[in-house]
């Protein structure tokens, strides 16, 4: 078996994200071209390493996060598949820069969302912000896991491969229920044309052979058109695809007028941040993001205005007017 096989299957096998398979095993195939092996012993100098690393940055010159990422694939590579103690080597990573998400103020978030036209779009930015939801979350969102009594999505298989649960606002149940109609008929369509079931988590479809096929299975969001799975090669509808989500994000954000950077992931900052400003305690914050630590939900609260929680005024908005004017 080649070694970049070895690589793919044991992350599959891991249940790691597709994308950080994809992410993955392009780094280390990266990695081993760099270093110019022909075979798996040729791998055995953990040396190599550093120099790649180090390349990485001073000539192809690769962002902090870029520079991990290869870090931690080529880490996966020795640990997981050579099984080569690669010893105390934490000091090649490179020193991320601290960067605050950007965030809308609550009118300005409602502009834009109120600029996203067509549907599912439109439907599916709403999610975004009212759930705090990742776009591929809520592009992976099936039928049975919407409680429409208790106004409660679950979200399954989020980042870490964990559950959680987040409110489904109620102003979104009669346009979500509109579009659990659309997908109905295409349901329906896809029954009658014999077509096989959408993709199922941890190979379940081999267990129940046709659960795929079954309603509460199905996306809330399906695509348009039947396409072929890239893991299993099989002919059947996918869910919505993001590209269509991104770019009609952007000519919202161009209509609203809005001049900072927003994209679908834009939606989940302002939820955190908007709810901070409401009040909520930020412990109810992390799980609704699914953080695994509260420090990374903490960024949020460096970003609340006016100063963060602390309520600091500017010491000109204390200077009377007349002394600003210029004369």
């Amino acid at each position: 078996m080649k070694i970049m096989e070895e690589v793919r299957n044991k992350m599959v096998m891991q249940h790691l994200s597709r994308k950080t398979v994809q992410a993955y095993c392009m780094r280390v195939r990266e990695y081993i071209h760099f270093t110019g092996a022909q075979q798996r012993s040729d791998l055995n100098d953990t040396g190599r390493i550093e120099h790649y690393l180090t390349h990485l940055a001073t000539t192809r010159h690769v962002s902090a996060s870029t520079q991990n990422q290869a870090f931690y694939a080529v880490l996966y590579l020795y640990r997981e598949i050579l099984k080569i103690d690669v010893g105390q080597i934490s000091s090649l990573r490179a020193q991320e820069s601290k960067r605050l998400p950007t965030v809308l103020s609550k009118s300005d978030t409602m502009r834009v969302l109120n600029c996203v036209h067509g549907e599912p779009y439109h439907l599916i930015a709403q999610l975004l912000y009212g759930t705090g939801m990742r776009l591929s979350e809520v592009q992976q969102l099936r039928i049975k896991d919407i409680d429409f009594g208790n106004y409660i999505i679950t979200v399954r298989a989020g980042k870490g491969d964990k559950d959680r649960t987040v409110p489904l606002p109620r102003i979104l149940v009669k346009p979500l229920m509109d579009q659990i109609g659309i997908t109905r008929n295409l349901h329906n369509i896809d029954l009658q044309r014999g077509m096989p079931g959408v993709y199922v988590p941890n190979a379940l479809d081999k267990k129940y052979p046709n659960i795929g096929t079954e309603w509460g299975w199905y996306w809330v969001f399906p695509a348009e058109n039947y396409s072929t799975d890239p893991e299993t090669r099989i002919y059947r509808r996918h869910h919505v695809y993001e590209s269509g989500i991104q770019r009609s994000i952007k000519a919202a954000r161009t209509e609203a007028g809005v001049t900072g950077h927003v994209t679908s992931h834009t939606f989940r900052h302002c939820f955190a941040t908007h709810l901070l400003q409401d009040g909520y305690n930020i412990r109810v914050v992390q799980e609704l993001l699914g953080h695994k630590d509260v420090r990374t939900t903490m960024v949020y609260t460096h970003i609340m205005l006016p100063a963060g929680q602390a309520g600091i005024v500017s010491p000109l908005d204390n200077v009377p007017v007349e002394s600003v004017i210029h004369q």
